[in-house]
């Protein structure tokens, strides 16, 4: 996406553990995630990240160790 495209959104997390919660994204890839620092994810200081399902709920997909997301 250019520059003109990039949009940012509020989603509501699914599933993992951020469930319920929301969060700003914001999109300028063509595929589009996160990676959410989290405290509660599997690896300490690391992140757990999320991403669009084909309903575009936006899933927990898994966690990563800190400075690999």
């Amino acid at each position: 996406m250019s520059d003109d495209n990039i949009v940012t959104i509020t989603v509501e997390l699914h599933a993992g553990p951020l469930d319920g919660r929301t969060t700003a994204v914001t999109l300028t890839e063509e595929d589009p995630w996160t990676a959410i620092p989290n405290d509660g994810c599997a690896y300490p200081g690391g992140s757990s990240i999320y991403a669009p399902d084909t309903r575009g709920r936006w899933v927990w997909q898994d966690d990563q160790p800190a400075g690999n997301a």
